[in-house]
């Protein structure tokens, strides 16, 4: 058996071959595989017409595990760590990722602890605790500085129940994603209808839309807890509370809206380097 491999044009020669039947195989990676027969008679310089191999098929698969998606949501986290507002504030909540993946629940209770102990945030808080000083917000805390430190206690505890039990515990009972996911393509219309939207759904752990029950139960039960600490004179009852889930809902619309039309141009370096 012969065997030879053809020039840069796709031309080959075999000399001193005995007259006869004969089979010639074209083989190359990547290419099916063809084969040719005829006879070669005596004193005969045979030509064969061009031979044209077609392309094997190829199939690729990929296989994306659960300790994959783990790791890339620890990507995510990571770079969402970093969002800051014009540098200072922080913009943990936002996902820029045009192919996020879900988070575990050790990762949502990562994000909300990162955002709770945030330096900017603590600073907030003080600065916030020092106008309700200065208006007499909250009587029954008295002045001085230890209605001072009962006003910072009460504004970082808002924020911690509100960050844990909304962004954490109840996205982990109901498997919901406690992030605003931007949208940024699309009409004006159709990206304001879908800021607004985000006030009252959600993407689940699946990646599918349903009803926000995270954040609505989450407002209700951070606003119950809060009467366990501010002054008698200044807990609510149950209508109040509504009505504040009901402002809080409306503040998560305002703030759906500056995320998708705003906020991302005063971040530097979002969506600049999204998980792979």
């Amino acid at each position: 058996m012969q065997s030879t491999q053809t020039n840069a044009a796709g031309e080959f020669l075999f000399e001193q071959v005995a007259p006869g039947p004969f089979t010639l195989t074209f083989a190359t990676q990547g290419f099916k595989t063809q084969t040719t027969t005829g006879e070669l008679h005596p004193g005969e310089a045979l030509t064969l017409p061009n031979v044209v191999l077609g392309l094997t098929e190829s199939v690729s698969e990929v296989r994306v595990s659960a300790d994959t998606q783990i790791e890339i949501a620890e990507q995510q986290i990571h770079i969402e760590e970093q969002q800051r507002v014009l540098g200072v504030l922080p913009n943990y909540y936002v996902s820029y990722d045009p192919h996020p993946v879900p988070l575990t629940t050790k990762q949502k209770f990562q994000l909300a602890w990162r955002s709770n102990v945030d330096l900017f945030n603590l600073f907030l808080n003080a600065g916030f605790a020092g106008y309700q000083q200065a208006s007499n917000s909250f009587k029954g805390y008295g002045q001085g500085m230890q209605g001072y430190g009962k006003r910072m206690g009460a504004d970082t505890a808002d924020i911690f129940f509100s960050d844990m039990i909304g962004g954490a515990i109840f996205p982990s009972l109901f498997h919901q994603d406690p992030r605003y996911f931007y949208k940024g393509t699309g009409t004006v219309r159709s990206r304001l209808g879908y800021a607004l939207s985000n006030t009252v759904i959600c993407k689940g752990d699946n990646m599918r839309w349903q009803f926000n029950y995270s954040g609505i139960l989450g407002g209700l039960a951070a606003g119950g807890i809060s009467n366990l600490y501010y002054p008698d004179s200044e807990r609510s009852d149950a209508v109040v509370t509504f009505e504040g889930v009901g402002i809080g809902l409306a503040g998560a619309a305002a703030q759906n809206l500056f995320q998708e039309f705003l906020i991302k141009k005063l971040t530097p370096h979002a969506g600049r380097n999204n998980a792979p």
